[in-house]
Formats: C-alpha cells, structure tokens, sequence
C-alpha cells in the first residue's frame, strides 16, 4: 500500500449468518471505535496491526474474542510510472510498454500524448494491446501513469518519451542503387477496390537515398505509399501498399459506425458497417491483421454509405471508412469460433454516461450465471446476464471478459473518454 491510498478491511464472524452484529476496531495505536457495518473504508497513512471483534446488539455478553492481527505495510514514497519503448520505429508504429515501480498489483494504465496532454488516449489515438502496452502511429512525447482502487489513486507520471514516427520502403531482392519516392495515398472512388491517386511529398521529389521517411506534424488520418527506382532511362518499381499513419482525432470529418455495436463477434454473425460525414460516395476498408489491406467488395456488399457483411472472418481486423477527401477513425472488430462473447460498444464510452456490458452463448442459450472481470480481477458475481454501470469512471478503463458454465469470452479493451 502507498500513503494515500484507500483500503477497506472487512471483519467475518464465521458461523454468524442470521445475527445482527456491531463492530469495533482496533489499531497498533491503541485506538478503539464500533461500526455497525462490517467494512472499514479508510486512507491509509501509516504502517500497522489492525483487529477487529464483533458482539450481537441484542446482546452485550456475546463478544468474539479480538481477530487475528492483520499487518498493513504502508510506503510514504508515492509510486512512479515507468515507459519504455519496446520496438524500433518502423513501418509506421510503435509499441510503448508502462509499469509501476516499486512493482505491485492491481493497476490499469493511462497514457497521454504532448507535453501537457489534458485527456488520456483511447482506442481512437492508440492499440490497446494489453493492459500495460500500446501501440501508436502519431509522432510526439508520450507518458503514462498507472491507478488503481475504487476512488481512483495515481501513481506520478513516467518521464516522457519521444516517439518519431518513421515509414521504411523496401525492394525484393534487394541490390544497390536505389532512389526512394514517398506520396501520400488519396483514395480514389472511382473504383471501389483498392484503387488511390498518389501526390508526391515535395521532400522526396528529386528522391532520397535513404530507404526511411519521417512523419513530422501529421494531424489527420492520411496514408503514404513509396516506390523505388534507378538508373538511366530511370527505371521504378510498383508502388508498395498503403501504410496508415493514424492521427486519433477526437472530431474527425467522417465516422464509422457499426450495428449491432460490440466488438466481438460469433464468425457466423452478419453486421452493417455505416459511414457519415459530408460525402455523397463512401467505402469501407479493412486490414486482416496484420497487414493485408482489403475493401467491401472483396468480403461483403456495399450499398450507398453503408457496407453489409454477411458473415464476419475468424480473425481481428481493423475497420474505417474513406472518401475523397477524409478518412474516419479505426474500429476493431473481432470474429470469434469461441462458445461465448462478451458483449461491449465498438467506440469509446463517455465519463458519466451509464453502460451495459453482456454475455452471449453462440447457441442464444439463457445464460444461468454470469461473472465479468476487468483486467483479471472478479467484479461481479451475481447471477446476472448484464453489468450496469451507472456512471462511467476513468477506473472503469481496462480489459474485460465474462465467464458462463464453465466458458470464458476473450478479452476486449473498453476505453473511457473524458467529457
């Protein structure tokens, strides 16, 4: 435990179910004081021995004798977070790893970008990839901090890191002499498939002799190809496949929405995938992860804005959507051969704003007892098929699943936005 930090200890009479009980408590500094509720919640500041005994209200001779002590350790020196890196720049991302020194248990991580970033990342800005790494694709400084507990206790924030976020073009084969030539992919509707007009970077006009290109101030969602070439008469590659260099906008000019809304899904489920924004012409993109690019017409069918899949592939997959001139931010969706799923919403959910998380059995069977975790730690298990949550809070951030009959779903990030 750190100074700071609240506990809350519980005091059991074994054998006492049926029996109205008071409380009293005691500490190493010899206070004594009687609760009538069994919990005790209370800051921690000091390190010592906490016991506890209990007598019946409608009778004063009915003591238990004194619990057995229980030891809190209590650290003056609040916690620090820890960020490092753990993959080189290439291809575009990034991967950051946070951890909590001196080590300990129970914490979920907030990440944050800029030198005085006012609202954590959430899944628009980054891939949750665990509960203490992420991976992102937009230059900056980043830093993170942990927190854990009911009333949310943080510990101080990791140094800052700087992230360049860097492209790489390869040729097959590889030999010397080439130039490389760097353009940003501008998706072209015309065609439905894969099909993008290519703006060269006035950096790379004459071409560069380093097969590397740094992202500097991106601000937006945009995607960047590259191609090689060399001597005289000037000879070129094709050009490679689109890399997306993701901005995480919290207002982005498009929008993708997905019904029914969760992210995981049964491989024989159907779904609807629904751009917005202000363009009369739309299409739907996907990346089977982890790199192979792929459009509504190659798995599902697309009808005006909205792209209709009939069943989901067994795999993760990120989903957005393009026009002319926009693209909206990444989804993940993924497709389950599992027996259960958990049911939570695609997109982030809003501080103050109530939510339903869900089970589900492939075979629509009724559920007879459900439990939920978050970030492997029980939350709740009562019989119950749903968990409302009637306020969102940042502590509500993390990696949640279900467990029914003996079955547990995959996990899913649940991110929280604040307001």
């Amino acid at each position: 435990m750190f100074r700071g930090e609240t506990i809350t200890l519980t005091c059991e009479v074994q054998g006492g179910e049926g029996v109205q009980w008071e409380y009293e408590w005691r500490t190493s500094q010899s206070q004594t004081f009687r609760t009538n509720r069994k919990d005790w919640t209370f800051t921690a500041s000091i390190s010592g021995d906490y016991s506890c005994k209990s007598r019946s209200t409608h009778d004063s001779y009915s003591a238990t004798e004194w619990s057995e002590d229980l030891t809190l350790s209590v650290s003056a020196h609040k916690p620090k977070a820890e960020l490092k890196i753990s993959k080189s720049p290439a291809g575009g991302r990034v991967n950051l790893n946070c951890s909590v020194k001196p080590s300990s248990s129970g914490w979920s991580f907030f990440w944050f970008r800029g030198e005085k970033p006012s609202k954590p990342l959430t899944t628009q800005d980054a891939v949750f990839l665990s509960n203490g790494q992420i991976s992102v694709s937009q230059g900056g400084v980043y830093r993170c901090r942990g927190g854990r507990g009911e009333a949310v206790y943080h510990t101080e924030f990791s140094h800052f890191v700087s992230v360049v976020v860097t492209l790489s073009c390869e040729v097959e084969h590889e030999s010397a002499g080439w130039s490389f030539y760097w353009y940003k992919a501008v998706p072209d509707l015309s065609h439905k498939s894969a099909s993008y007009s290519y703006e060269l970077l006035p950096a790379s006009s004459n071409g560069t002799a380093d097969n590397s290109y740094i992202i500097h101030g991106q601000t937006h969602t945009a995607g960047y190809v590259c191609r090689a070439g060399r001597g005289e008469p000037h000879v070129s590659t094709l050009y490679s496949q689109p890399d997306f260099v993701w901005s995480g906008d919290l207002h982005p000019s498009a929008s993708l929405s997905v019904s029914p809304d969760r992210v995981q899904h049964f491989t024989s489920d159907s779904l609807s995938l629904t751009c917005e924004g202000n363009s009369a012409e739309w299409r739907v993109g996907s990346f089977l992860l982890p790199d192979l690019l792929s459009f509504c017409s190659d798995w599902g069918t697309m009808n005006g804005s909205t792209c209709h899949v009939q069943k989901i592939q067994s795999s993760n997959a990120v989903f957005w959507c393009e026009s002319g001139s926009a693209f909206s931010n990444a989804v993940n969706i993924t497709g389950h051969n599992d027996d259960l799923i958990l049911l939570s919403p695609v997109h982030p959910v809003t501080e103050g704003h109530s939510l339903t998380l869900g089970c589900k059995w492939r075979t629509e069977n009724i559920l007879s007892k459900v439990v939920f975790y978050q970030n492997d730690t029980l939350i709740q298990s009562e019989s119950r098929v749903e968990m409302i949550i009637p306020a969102v809070s940042k502590s509500h951030e993390g990696f949640y699943k279900c467990q029914s009959s003996g079955k547990e779903s995959p996990q899913s990030w649940l991110a929280v936005t604040c307001q």
